[in-house]
């Protein structure tokens, strides 16, 4: 299965969110009509609202009952608050468990949660690319390049694709091989990803097509977020400092182009 319209594995979990949310939700009490006994989605609903209202010790309570029963979105919503310590003490391990049981239960073509699992896979990827520190989970490159390219080539999200280009490059986890990692890239930074449009134009760079390199390491200038912005504007600016002045000119006058067209 392969979603072509995905933009984002976030909005996709932050829609099946919104999508949960009801106004009618109460206090997590007998009297609200919510209890532990209640179905899972009814205790998922409870449990973001109470989030929502800044009440996220009740959020955890609903999130686990619900979980107990096989919910996948408030197993999620947990994994995500140890990941954080959000409402919850700081634990990585803990998250680690919760999303391999994510991961090990699969997920049916074209169900909804879909998200969920998705998001839960990048993140053991991250996890095993990093390890966690006294814990049994030690960092396992291999592992980590082949969920980013499950992702990537089964799912279609431009976050995986753009790490594992980045694993590819960098030799991480196998071997090294830059054409499919331009692929990688390119599929990536068509969905608009501003970093693998940016590592792109930087490979492109030193490929010796100086204009079009340039070209796209300007226009991921346009669209990079607060925390890339500073890495990607350094490979712009080296780039820059090593090219001839026609050079700049015309890649800065076709970055708009590439830009909106994505050429």
């Amino acid at each position: 299965m392969r979603l072509r319209d995905w933009k984002s594995s976030a909005v996709l979990l932050a829609a099946a969110l919104l999508l949960s949310w009801s106004p009618s939700a109460r206090a997590f009490d007998m009297n609200a009509g919510v209890s532990k006994e209640s179905g899972p989605f009814d205790l998922f609903k409870f449990g973001f609202n109470a989030y929502k209202k800044g009440q996220k010790e009740e959020a955890v309570e609903a999130y686990r009952y619900a979980a107990e029963k096989g919910h996948t979105g408030s197993r999620w919503a947990l994994a995500n608050m140890y990941a954080a310590g959000d409402g919850v003490v700081e634990n990585d391990f803990e998250a680690f468990k919760i999303y391999a049981e994510i991961a090990n239960q699969g997920v049916e073509p074209g169900s909804a949660d879909t998200g969920f699992f998705v998001n839960a896979l990048l993140s053991l990827a991250r996890y095993y690319r990093q390890g966690i520190p006294e814990t049994p989970v030690k960092a396992d490159l291999a592992q980590a390049r082949q969920i980013y390219f499950q992702v990537a080539s089964t799912f279609g999200v431009p976050e995986a694709q753009f790490q594992l280009a980045r694993m590819i490059l960098a030799g991480e986890g196998g071997s090294v091989n830059v054409q499919q990692a331009k692929k990688w890239l390119n599929m990536a930074r068509k969905s608009g990803h501003a970093g693998a449009m940016s590592i792109f134009g930087n490979v492109l760079f030193e490929e010796g097509q100086t204009v079009r390199g340039l070209a796209f390491l300007t226009a991921a200038l346009e669209r990079c977020s607060a925390k890339d912005c500073p890495w990607m504007q350094d490979l712009q600016e080296r780039a820059f400092s090593l090219a001839s002045e026609d050079d700049r000119r015309v890649a800065v006058a076709l970055a708009p182009q590439v830009y909106e067209q994505g050429d």
